[in-house]
């Protein structure tokens, strides 16, 4: 716990009383937390339980985040994240969706994540049961955005993760002009994609994070288990590293 929040729990007797701690643990809640939808909160309260899940290799790819948005976060400025996949259907969209609810789980809704992917096609339903399934709201809009590999329906859909707080999304480049152009960080979230790129246009950092394409598992017995663990892999981290962004930036203020 934080030195500054324990002090206010415990007051000038040093003494921790149920009631104090309740109002002040309330208190300390940020309004973007209080406005995600219940579900969405209540899966990221779970998920920042199990942050020693996170392997030490993705560990080390959210430290360099979590440098990249402190050096870089002013309050109330949005500064940009682009999440990038292959097709921009599966990791990419989660990876974009679970960072702006841990940005907004942790005071700072100004931190946008964004997704593309090298080779788009369309968002995968199977991704938007996974999301669908902790509360994260998405409806197709009825219109269709341009057709990639194979030239298949590239559906356009609103997400809402809660009040006030939603995104436009379907499958894109990630230099879709839909997308931050300049100064964003790169996040690159598969393999293949993070060889093909070397050097991303505009790109302020890049960091390579790969994760397992749960699209192997489809068709499969643990189709959905598989979606909703890469999510959760996505999430953890996600959330580790926006705890940690908070953290720092509080003890760096004067």
């Amino acid at each position: 716990m934080d030195p500054s929040t324990l002090a206010k729990l415990t007051g000038d007797n040093g003494q921790l009383d149920p009631t104090e701690v309740k109002k002040c643990l309330e208190a300390d809640v940020p309004e973007s937390r209080k406005s995600l939808n219940p579900r969405v909160a209540a899966h990221a309260d779970m998920l920042t339980t199990s942050f020693d899940m996170i392997d030490e290799m993705h560990r080390e790819a959210g430290e360099k985040l979590v440098d990249w948005i402190v050096k870089n976060y002013k309050p109330g400025q949005p500064l940009h994240v682009t999440v990038i996949c292959t097709g921009n259907s599966r990791r990419s969209i989660l990876g974009a969706m679970m960072g702006n609810i841990a940005a907004a789980y942790y005071g700072m809704p100004e931190i946008r994540f964004h997704s593309g992917g090298t080779a788009p096609t369309a968002l995968n339903p199977r991704t938007i049961a996974a999301l669908k399934d902790i509360g994260v709201e998405i409806e197709a809009t009825g219109q269709e955005a341009p057709r990639g590999e194979p030239k298949t329906a590239n559906p356009t859909y609103v997400v809402r993760w809660g009040t006030g707080m939603e995104a436009t999304e379907f499958s894109k480049t990630y230099f879709d002009t839909s997308n931050p152009q300049q100064g964003f960080a790169a996040l690159m979230v598969c393999g293949e994609a993070d060889a093909a790129c070397p050097l991303v246009k505009g790109a302020a950092a890049r960091i390579s994070m790969p994760y397992l394409d749960p699209k192997i598992y489809d068709d499969s017995t643990y189709e959905a288990l598989e979606y909703a663990e890469r999510r959760d892999d996505i999430g953890r981290l996600m959330l580790s590293v926006m705890m940690q962004v908070r953290n720092r930036l509080n003890q760096e203020s004067p």
